[in-house]
């Protein structure tokens, strides 16, 4: 084989025991920001509020965790990542505990947007992961974290309802705080060192971020589309509790829990996404996540009585989103390996923004026109974003870049 196409093994394979321990640090990290979802009737009863305003848990909770992408994950390129994913966890610890603690809603919204904003840590793990793994298995390993960022999305709702049962909602805090001190630790002594790789001050930092935004356009194309597809999942995610616990189904804190706990299957595709991201397929295959997402809200839709029905739309979905998910990062990792950390800010800052968007648009839609409301909103999303693809050229410039300076 000639040297020019050979891989890159220079860097070799991520053992597997810290491939799972960084999976399940995302998927428990990331789960703070989704807990309360089930939780939401039983939020509203205890602090007697209208759905409106406990959806605003949800979105002040997004809301925070896009700031955190903005403010913090740049950080990850000019700190060693150790010690700041210790340092960010041990903040999240003491939010989650105040959560737990709240003696009102007010205090449980500052709480939330603080363990939010620290919850970022997931983030500084990814882009860390795709600069320790060689270059031809990137989209492979980024995957497999990825898949452990989804599940916990989606079990944090099984977890949160499970723990709600069982304990009453503030044991969901105080257990994920407790949690967030013992992976505090545990990080810090198991991850290998990884060097910074800028020496610009926080302010450079923050304006270097900026610039990378102008510079990529792919980046800003892979942001919105992603923005589009999570403001859908969170439309759906935020609302379909109010659903289960209405008639006909009348599901108690459990049975909500079990329902999510059957879309976390959707976690499951995601090493697929990322080998197909590594032959090449990500751009082609985006307009199909986006499609086969706005189906399955359709079907959700007309299906809100059959629960067979809407638990697999619910799967379908989540395979979607998790797909454009790591169609998006393998893209945007290509762009400037120096910089991976703020690339990654931009990209999960913006689609959380979408999400919060989503999270709240799907709350007002099911207060005016209950679930087909909410479906219709949440499918035009991905229909937006699949529109939007039709009129991306950065893929063909990037590949004539490629071919020029090869």
């Amino acid at each position: 084989m000639p040297a020019a196409a050979q891989p890159n093994t220079r860097q070799r394979a991520l053992p597997g025991r810290l491939v799972v321990l960084l999976a399940v640090s995302c998927g428990l990290t990331v789960a703070n920001l989704y807990y309360a979802q089930p939780l939401l009737e039983t939020l509203r009863r205890t602090f007697q509020l209208q759905d409106s305003t406990a959806g605003l848990l949800i979105t002040l909770t997004q809301f925070g965790y896009a700031a955190g992408m903005v403010l913090l994950v740049p950080l990850g390129d000019r700190i060693e990542n150790s010690r700041l994913v210790s340092v960010l966890l041990t903040v999240t610890a003491l939010a989650m505990a105040a959560g737990g603690l709240a003696p009102t809603f007010t205090v449980l919204l500052v709480a939330a947007l603080v363990a939010g904003a620290t919850s970022v840590v997931a983030q500084v793990l990814v882009p860390y992961a795709a600069d320790l793994a060689p270059d031809h298995l990137r989209g492979a390993v980024v995957g497999k974290v990825m898949s452990g960022l989804l599940a916990g999305i989606l079990l944090s709702r099984t977890v949160g309802s499970l723990l709600a049962d069982v304990a009453g909602w503030r044991a969901v805090y105080l257990v994920s705080a407790a949690l967030m001190a013992v992976l505090s630790l545990v990080l810090r002594r198991a991850l290998p060192r990884r060097a910074p790789t800028s020496t610009h001050s926080y302010g450079a930092l923050l304006r270097s971020t900026t610039s990378l935004v102008r510079l990529h356009p792919r980046l800003r194309r892979r942001s919105f589309y992603h923005a589009c597809m999570f403001a859908a999942f969170s439309a759906f995610w935020t609302t379909i509790s109010y659903v289960l616990a209405a008639a006909p189904y009348n599901y108690s804190q459990l049975q909500i829990g079990l329902f999510a706990f059957v879309g976390a299957a959707g976690a499951l595709v995601a090493p697929l996404a990322g080998r197909l991201a590594d032959r090449g397929l990500a751009h082609g295959l985006t307009p199909v996540t986006c499609l086969l997402a706005s189906t399955a809200l359709a079907w959700a839709g007309l299906a809100a009585h059959q629960i067979v029905a809407l638990a697999a739309a619910a799967v379908l979905l989540d395979c979607a989103v998790q797909c454009s998910l790591i169609f998006g990062q393998h893209i945007i990792y290509q762009l400037d390996a120096a910089a991976r950390a703020r690339i990654t800010s931009v990209y999960i800052a913006t689609f959380f923004i979408g999400g919060a968007i989503g999270s709240q648009l799907g709350t007002l839609a099911y207060h005016w026109g209950g679930w087909p409301a909410v479906t219709l909103t949440a499918a035009a999303f991905p229909v937006l974003a699949a529109l939007a693809w039709t009129t991306d050229r950065t893929h063909t410039r990037g590949k004539r870049r490629a071919a020029d300076t090869g």
